[in-house]
């Protein structure tokens, strides 16, 4: 059992496994301001278009078993507390709506977030090339130290620069 707990402990606090849930939290939370802003400001604006009216309004009356007039039923509940089964096309329309513009805020987001790391990435200048430290010998064309004054390999003089 003890071996269990701690397997379930380094489970639990590796970084991956935190992340994970605190990207869950924030986003959650972001999917509900996402929704509020389809429901509270895009829709009304997409609502003063001539003839759109509500979405998540729409619905259609697949079986009136109790033969009420559905002439006066204009609302979903009203439909629904008559007795009519409803297909309420518009809930799935305005669902859809809502994830295109959470899909399109999160993209946008992480867009900015993209574009800035990549210009907390920018390299800064190129450093100037070090300065050599061999030269090669004028007689035997070996790589040597370029204090040297005689070649190692060849045991040849060098000429002073």
């Amino acid at each position: 059992m003890k071996k269990f707990v701690k397997e379930f402990k380094e489970f639990a606090v590796k970084g991956n496994v935190l992340d994970m849930a605190i990207g869950v939290i924030i986003g959650g939370a972001f999917g509900k301001i996402v929704s509020s802003l389809v429901a509270d400001v895009i829709m009304p604006l997409i609502g003063l278009i001539p003839g759109a009216g509500s979405v998540s309004g729409m619905f259609a009356i697949i079986k009136n078993p109790n033969g009420v007039a559905t002439e006066g039923l204009t609302t979903i509940e009203q439909a629904v507390e008559a007795g009519c089964t409803t297909l309420n096309y518009g809930t799935f329309i305005q669902t859809i709506i809502d994830f295109f513009f959470i899909a399109l805020s999160i993209f946008l987001f992480v867009k900015a977030i993209n574009k800035a790391k990549k210009a907390a990435e920018k390299p800064a200048a190129p450093a100037a090339p070090a300065a050599p430290t061999t030269k090669k010998c004028p007689f035997c064309c070996s790589e040597i130290a370029i204090e040297a004054t005689r070649c190692p390999h060849c045991t040849s003089e060098l000429p002073k620069e």
